[in-house]
């Protein structure tokens, strides 16, 4: 394993291998040619690349993966010293002071001895410390846009939880999640699309509402879903594979029962 001035070196290597891809002379013309706008999507994509290889336990992934996640880190920093905005150093520095000020208890003189209520308790009060300095001062403001809907759901719905809009328990959410499907089911009946549409993100938004009172992650939760079911999906191909035919050729029943039979192989084998 590296030792920290090695880290420090590889850091600096890589920095300077985005300076030379970004030189407008020498450089790659897809790198010039990039700015933060295109760059994120590439941001966002890598972040799921690496939780995707912990999910998957590919340990001997993951490194080139939080490789790639950091390179979008001095991508972005080396086109903002372009720009005289920031350079690396700063965005480093940006988390290191506020990871010591976000733990008193560790890098202040505030006694570690609380319970896990409390530290939340804590954590937020010095949150919103950080946000009023920033100008964020409704109880919403600062939950990024850019968040997979799911997520920036719950973060919404735990901001206003803090101030006291909740429900309190997890039986109220599946009573309002009865009556959002109604409403979903009557949208769909009488109404157009943009009210079916409307009335579908409110139920999905009810969902998100009960991960969170149940203490489950719904983007976690519909990623294991989705792999489920291309696993299954698999199993099924394979199926009609043996028989020298593909999905296309067979019908609902029949897949349905080759469904059936891969999730009752599943359980089986545990």
């Amino acid at each position: 394993m590296a030792d920290s001035k090695n880290a420090g070196a590889e850091i600096a290597r890589l920095i300077d291998i985005m300076v030379e891809l970004r030189d407008p002379k020498t450089g790659c013309p897809w790198d010039i040619e990039q700015d933060f706008a295109s760059i994120a999507p590439y941001t966002i994509e890598e972040a799921h690349e690496v939780s995707d290889a912990i999910d998957r336990k590919a340990w001997d992934e993951l490194p080139g993966e939080l490789g790639d996640l950091l390179l979008q880190v001095v991508f972005h920093a080396q086109m903002a010293q372009e720009q005289g905005m920031f350079d690396f150093a700063d965005c480093a520095a940006a988390i290191s002071d506020k990871l010591i000020f976000r733990h008193p208890h560790v890098f202040g003189d505030e006694s570690r001895d609380k319970s896990a209520e409390q530290q939340v308790k804590d954590w937020e009060a010095i949150k919103a410390v950080e946000r009023a300095g920033k100008a964020e001062r409704g109880t919403l403001d600062g939950v990024a846009l850019g968040l997979p809907a799911l997520t920036r759901a719950v973060k919404l719905q735990n901001r206003a939880a803090r101030v006291g809009f909740d429900w309190p328990d997890a039986a109220n959410v599946l009573d309002k999640i009865a009556e959002e499907t109604a409403e979903l089911v009557e949208a769909r009946d009488h109404l157009g699309p943009d009210e079916l549409e409307e009335e579908f993100g409110d139920l999905l938004f009810v969902m998100a509402n009960l991960a969170r009172h149940l203490k489950i992650d719904p983007e976690q939760a519909l990623r294991r879903a989705n792999t489920k079911f291309t696993r299954r999906f698999q199993a099924i191909e394979a199926a009609l594979a043996s028989d020298n035919r593909r999905p296309e050729d067979s019908d609902l029943i029949e897949m349905d029962r080759l469904w059936d039979q891969a999730k009752l192989a599943e359980k089986a084998t545990g």
